[in-house]
C-alpha cells in the first residue's frame, strides 16, 4: 500500500449553508485522520460539532466527533488522535452553532 500524508481537507462553513462535507474517503483507500483544527473567524463564541459518517449514513449524535463544543470568539477548537474511514465514500461533516463562519482544516494519512 502507498502511504501519504496530507491535509485532507479545508472548508469555510456556517449555519446557514447547513454544514458542510470537509472530506469523502476515495474508492480503495483508508484514511487516517490525524488532527482536525477549527477557527473561529467571529468575534463571539460559538459551539461546533465535527462528525465521522459512515458512507449512506447522515451527520449525527452517534457519529459526532466532536458536538456541540464552544470554540472561543477568534479562537481555534484543536483535535488529535487517530480515526480510521476505511470505507469509500465515508465522509467528514462540519456544522456550527450560529450564523458565524468557521474554517475546518483536516489532516491525515491515506493509504491506496
Amino acid at each position: 500500500m502507498a502511504t501519504a500524508r496530507k491535509q485532507l481537507g479545508q472548508a469555510k462553513f456556517n449555519v446557514a449553508a447547513a454544514g458542510v462535507t470537509v472530506y469523502t474517503v476515495p474508492a480503495d483507500t483508508i484514511a487516517t485522520i490525524k488532527s482536525i483544527d477549527v477557527a473561529n473567524l467571529t468575534n463571539q463564541s460559538r459551539d461546533v460539532r465535527v462528525h465521522l459518517v459512515p458512507n449512506g449514513q447522515a451527520a449525527g449524535i452517534a457519529n459526532a466527533l466532536v458536538y456541540d463544543i464552544e470554540v472561543p470568539a477568534n479562537g481555534i477548537l484543536s483535535w488529535t488522535g487517530a480515526q480510521i474511514l476505511d470505507t469509500a465514500g465515508d465522509f467528514i461533516f462540519a456544522q456550527a452553532g450560529g450564523n458565524d463562519y468557521f474554517c475546518i482544516t483536516v489532516s491525515g494519512v491515506e493509504e491506496t
